[in-house]
Order: structure tokens, then C-alpha cells, then sequence
């Protein structure tokens, strides 16, 4: 194999990763309610793909390039595999949806039912609420001459009304109302309020015939083209384009399987869109819906067992700043509770030898206490600085929220470098102690989120050793002022000097395999896109180093091929937590190198955003670090195996133990806290 057929497509390779995780919704050892918990997952990916992806690559279409991309594809030729996959996953989420999942709940007394099926109790209830609730929010929109056809509103589920003299109209079901009634009565029934409408549609078009209705959703292009260089205020462009985000160009179109041919030409026609680009479903308009039967009350045996986080033994009853200062502490969610991050700002918030706090955050949560912690430090004359990210991607609007929350308490807000985002996670205390100014350091692989914590596997470092927190303290130096400093003792930063450390290291591995000296690198990260690293492990392959990887997500390299990566494997695991922890070990002749990062191995990661690698140095934690990549790699329930041509198998069983890392991890996070 030579060239582009050495690299598979990004767009194609997500799209693996999102058949993934509908496997899981498939998947029978799974419990029955959280089977629809991720087939609404895959929903809601696949609708931020089209948003964000497939939108990209249309307005390439659109402008006349013909660029490849890394597998040799032009974007119109990307745009038709795409739509071929897509159709094929969504033709499977339906098929999940209506053979398997609501003929299992509905086994189990969980019932959504269609309005022709209701009792006469039921339907007199039905009535009642259209009539109140539902009757007095909608609005019908007819199209004619004088009224053109609405803007509707992205992701929203519409219903096409067919008139009499081929005239149409369109309703929006209320996203203000839950889409799932629950009926009266002992049982759990429901019914869609989409239907409810569809029943009482003739009320809202006294004096027509209706002759027909569908319902349809419109995905549109929701990427924010923000232009920073030209920007006197980021944050004033950025609230802007958000208020565009919801009217973007249509990317895609859902319509109902039994559409009258009329109102699809016509939908077709007004959006502007081809054949490829329009999916027809036979069941729930819209799968997140399935979200709120994964959610419903009772039915505990249907669920996950619960798996409280553990308390962190190290900080239970004593000091933090005392612990941290007599050796590095790691901590690993959502196994052990995020609770100690959030005491480290809030214990520096009250401390009256703290005299500043720098953080960085990227996404916080709607109700976040690190939030709260800051303000309180800031109002206690704490030096608070806070570089607040308003371009991580859909959390923008709650980003500027706490940015204005913060500025008005008094904390220092910076908003970013023009054309980098900062993805980094950082937190530095300073605290005036007896021998002079100390500095605590926490440095993650993701954010600074209570909420995601308790979902996303990632691990955090907390440290008092001097030259991390000089390190730090540059690199904020870098973030809010006008430093050019590219030399930092520990960590490695890009878009400066991230890149280079990675292809180093994978270098000298290279080179001690070719001298004979066992050479190993080991990877756990979410996304391998960029090709000089790609190049890099494939040369590193060919000269005998053993690469094993766990790419959660998307990844460019094809393993396994003979003369380019017969020595690469790698595994993807989607499980009850979302990994998201980035871990990277080099053997280095027997002194093993290892790094926790922010980054994946993405052109954008190191080339385009603010990130950082740090080392793990202390022997213990090393230990533990290595051996949480071990354990993952040895994972044999949940671990999908990547082949040459870009699909995935899980791991054969046979005269294999049973061994599923994320449950492994948790019974080890509470046996070492006891």
C-alpha cells in the first residue's frame, strides 16, 4: 500500500466510532434503559457531525475546492461516502428503536403508546392537555405569496400540513414542552405530544381540509465563523454569531418514511437540498427523545448501578496544602470524586495565606461550584485570574455567562489568544507560607466540570514542585500578558513545543529499536488525525518498536499492515464512562518517559490551540499510571479492535478472562481508599 490508502478518512472513521457506540445500544448485556441512553448518544453525535462536519465540508463544495484531504479524497467525494454511511447508521438506530428496544421496555410495563390506542380515561386526559398546554403555544404557519416559507429554528421537529388545494403549512412542536406525556393510570405509558398535535391538527385550520401531515427536523450548519483579527471585541463577535448559529444553512433533512411525494418535493425544494442529503425514519422524529425513557423515574433494575465516586484517601481529614506539599497526589475519575478539585479552589478561596488563584477553564457546568469558589476568592481579595475560553464550541453562550459573572466579582477575566483556542487545564494557588511563596499546581486531562467528572474518565496531578509551578506561572505569563516564553522545564506547551516533544520521543524509540534496545510506546488519547505523527509511528513500526494504542474515536492510521504498521494495535473502547483521559509512555531504553496531556495527536491540538503535556516524575505515580494503561489495554468486554481497512471487532473471548478496565478501575479506586 503507498500514499493516500496508508490513511483512512477522519469523517469515515468518526462514523466508525459512532457505529460504536450504537453497538452499545444493541448490546443485551447492557441494562434495557441505558440502551436507549446510547442510542440517543449516537442521535446527538451524529447531529453535531452534520452541524459542525459535514456543514465544513458543503461550504467547501460550495466555494469550488477540490483540496484532498489526508486518504486522498476531495470534499464532494467525502460528502457521498458520508451519505451513504450516515443513511446506513440511521436505518440501524431506527431498527434498534422499534425491533428491539420498545418491544423489550414495552415487556417490562414501560409502554409508548399511539393515540388510537388510548383508553377513554386516557384520551379525556389527552384532550384536557392539548386543549390547555398545547393549544395556546402553537402556531400555525401557513405559506403562501404573502407569507413565505418560516425560518425554523436548527433541530427542531416541525409537521408539514397538506391543505386542500395543494396549500401548505407548517406547526413546531413546542421544545419548551417534555415530547413525552405520561399517561393516568397504575401503568408507565406515554404518549408523543407530536402525535397529540398530529390528532388535533383540523383545530388549527378551522374552515380546510387537511390532507395529510409529516413531521420533519432540519439540521443546519451551526460552526461559528468568528473573525478574531478584525474583532475589536472576541466577546461581542462571539454573541453575535451565535445568534446566527440557530439560522446556518440546512445540512440535513429528516421527513417522515410516509411523506406524501408533494410535501417532500416541496421541503426539498425550499431547503435547497439533494437526495443525498435527506433521511426518512420510520418512528421518533428526532432520537434524543429516547434520553427521557432513559431517564424515567423507578425501573432501578433496568439501570446502571449506581457507582458513587470514592472519597481521595490522601486529603481526607487533613490539610490539602500539607499533603501536596509532602508529594504529588493523582487522582483518577469519575472512580474518585472530582470533590477534591473542587475543594482546592474552594479551600484557596477561604485561605488567608492564599494570595492568588490562575485558572484556566474551557467547559464548566450550568451550576459549577469552581465557579462559585473563584467569585468567593475574588471577593475575599484573593488576585484571581481566569482565562475563560469563549470558543469551545457550543458551550460559548454559557462561557460568556460566567466570564461577565466573574469580571463583575472582581476576578481578572482573560478571554483567549486571537486564533488559538485554550484547551489546556490548569490551576496554580499561591500561598505565602513561612519559608516564602509557594506554588500549587493542579494540571488535567479534561475540565474543570463537576458534572462531565462524574461521566468522563480523566486524571488530574496535584503538585507543589517548584519547577512545575514556575512553569505555570510562564505559561500564564504567555496566556494574559505579552511573554514570548517557549522554554519551560516540564511541560511541553503547544502550538510551540508539543509537537516536537511527541515526534522526539517517538524518535528515539525509533532509533533504539533499530540499535537493538527494546523500544515500546504506549498511547491512550481520543483521536489520531495528523499525519506527521501518523508517518512517524509508521517509520518507528518498520524499525521494530512495539506500538499498542487506545484511540477512543477517530484515528487516521490503518494498523496492521504488512512493511508500514505490522507492529501497531489498536483498540477502542466505549463503555459506561466516556474515556477521555490522554496518557502517553515511551520506553526509553528501560527509563520510561510518561505524560499525562490535554492534547490528542490532531493537527488542531498541536498546531492550533493552547495545550500541555507534563511528566510524571514521582516513581509511585509513574507506576500507577503505567499500570492504568496496562489495565485498559487488557480490557476484553468492552475493547474493540481495529483492522487495516478501518472497521472494528471485538475482543475474542475464547479461553479468555472476562475483563472490563472501567469496572477494574473502580473496585481499585475503592480499595486503595480505604
Amino acid at each position: 500500500m503507498k500514499g493516500n490508502s496508508l490513511y483512512i478518512n477522519r469523517e469515515l472513521s468518526w462514523l466508525e466510532f459512532n457505529e460504536r457506540v450504537l453497538e452499545e445500544a444493541f448490546d443485551k448485556t447492557n441494562p434495557l434503559l441505558e440502551r436507549f441512553k446510547f442510542l440517543a448518544i449516537s442521535a446527538s453525535n451524529l447531529d453535531e457531525f452534520f452541524m459542525v462536519r459535514v456543514a465544513g465540508l458543503m461550504e467547501q463544495t460550495y466555494a469550488g475546492r477540490t483540496k484532498k484531504d489526508i486518504a486522498g479524497l476531495t470534499p464532494e467525494e467525502q460528502l457521498c461516502m458520508i451519505s451513504e454511511r450516515a443513511h446506513e447508521m440511521m436505518q440501524k438506530q431506527y431498527s434498534c428503536l422499534i425491533r428491539s428496544l420498545l418491544p423489550s421496555v414495552n415487556k417490562k410495563g414501560i409502554l409508548t403508546k399511539k393515540t388510537s390506542s388510548l383508553t377513554g380515561e386516557q384520551k379525556e386526559y389527552v384532550k384536557h392537555f392539548f386543549n390547555n398546554y398545547l393549544f395556546p403555544v402553537l402556531t400555525p404557519m401557513a405559506i403562501d405569496s404573502s407569507r413565505p416559507f418560516p425560518f425554523l429554528a436548527n433541530k427542531s421537529v416541525n409537521i408539514i400540513v397538506s391543505l386542500n388545494e395543494d396549500n401548505f403549512a407548517v406547526v413546531q412542536v413546542p421544545s419548551g414542552i417534555k415530547r413525552l406525556l405520561k399517561l393516568p393510570g397504575e401503568g408507565t405509558e406515554f404518549v408523543l405530544i407530536d402525535d397529540i398535535i398530529k390528532d388535533n391538527i383540523n383545530k388549527l385550520f378551522e374552515g380546510y381540509k387537511v390532507k395529510s401531515t409529516a413531521e420533519f427536523r432540519i439540521t443546519r450548519n451551526s460552526d461559528l465563523e468568528i473573525e478574531e483579527d478584525d474583532s475589536h471585541d472576541l466577546l461581542e463577535e462571539i454573541e453575535e454569531s451565535i445568534k446566527h448559529r440557530k439560522w446556518g444553512d440546512p445540512v440535513r433533512l429528516e421527513v417522515e418514511d410516509d411523506i406524501s411525494n408533494s410535501a417532500f418535493e416541496y421541503l426539498k425544494e425550499k431547503l435547497s437540498l439533494k437526495d443525498r442529503d435527506i433521511y426518512r425514519v420510520n418512528g421518533f422524529t428526532d432520537l434524543t427523545v429516547c434520553f427521557l425513557l432513559a431517564g424515567i423515574e423507578g425501573f432501578d433494575e433496568l439501570k446502571d448501578k449506581p457507582l458513587p465516586p470514592v472519597a481521595v484517601k490522601a486529603f481526607k481529614d487533613r490539610d490539602m496544602f500539607e499533603v501536596i506539599r509532602e508529594g504529588d497526589v493523582l487522582v483518577h475519575h469519575p472512580y474518585e470524586s472530582f470533590d477534591c478539585v473542587v475543594d482546592f479552589v474552594t479551600k484557596a478561596a477561604n485561605d488567608e495565606k492564599v494570595l492568588a488563584i490562575k485558572q484556566t477553564l474551557y467547559r464548566v457546568s450550568g451550576n459549577s461550584p469552581i465557579i462559585g469558589a473563584l467569585i468567593k476568592a475574588a471577593e475575599n481579595g484573593k488576585q484571581v485570574t481566569v482565562l475563560v475560553e469563549l470558543k469551545a464550541r457550543f458551550d460559548e453562550e454559557n462561557n460568556i455567562t460566567w466570564a461577565r459573572l466573574l469580571e463583575k466579582a472582581g476576578c481578572h477575566v482573560v478571554y483567549g489568544l486571537v486564533g488559538l483556542k485554550t484547551h489546556c487545564k490548569i490551576c496554580m494557588v499561591v500561598r505565602n507560607e513561612e519559608e516564602g511563596i509557594v506554588r500549587y499546581v493542579h494540571l488535567g486531562t479534561g475540565n474543570y466540570n463537576d458534572k462531565t467528572a462524574r461521566l468522563y474518565t480523566d486524571l488530574g496531578l496535584f503538585t507543589a514542585k517548584e519547577s512545575f509551578g514556575a512553569d505555570v506561572s510562564a505559561l500564564f505569563n504567555v496566556l494574559t500578558g505579552y511573554s514570548k516564553n517557549n522554554r519551560y522545564t516540564k511541560l511541553a506547551v503547544a502550538p510551540t513545543g508539543l509537537r516536537s516533544m511527541f515526534l522526539e520521543n517517538i524518535a528515539n524509540e525509533t532509533r533504539n529499536a533499530k540499535s537493538g534496545i527494546p523500544a515500546v510506546i504506549k498511547a491512550k488519547l481520543n483521536s489520531l488525525v495528523d499525519e506527521k505523527i501518523i508517518n512517524a509511528l509508521y517509520d518507528a513500526s518498520n524499525a521494530g518498536v512495539k506500538i499498542e494504542l487506545v484511540v477512543r474515536g477517530i484515528c487516521c492510521l490503518r494498523p496492521g499492515i504488512k512493511g508500514v504498521s505490522e507492529n501497531i494495535k489498536v483498540t477502542s473502547i466505549v463503555g459506561r464512562f466516556l474515556e477521555h483521559s490522554r496518557m502517553y509512555y515511551f520506553e526509553n531504553g528501560g527509563e520510561p518517559k510518561v505524560y499525562l496531556a490535554s492534547a490528542d495527536w490532531m493537527p488542531r491540538n498541536l498546531d492550533r490551540r493552547v495545550e500541555t503535556a507534563f511528566p510524571i516524575e514521582s516513581p509511585n505515580i509513574k507506576e500507577k499510571v503505567i499500570s492504568a494503561l496496562e489495565l485498559t489495554l487488557s480490557d476484553t468486554v468492552k475493547a474493540r479492535h481495529m483492522q487495516s481497512d478501518g472497521s472494528y471487532k471485538k475482543a475474542d473471548l475464547r479461553g479468555k478472562e472476562k475483563i472490563s478496565a472501567q469496572r477494574e478501575f473502580y473496585e481499585k479506586a475503592i480499595e486503595d481508599n480505604k
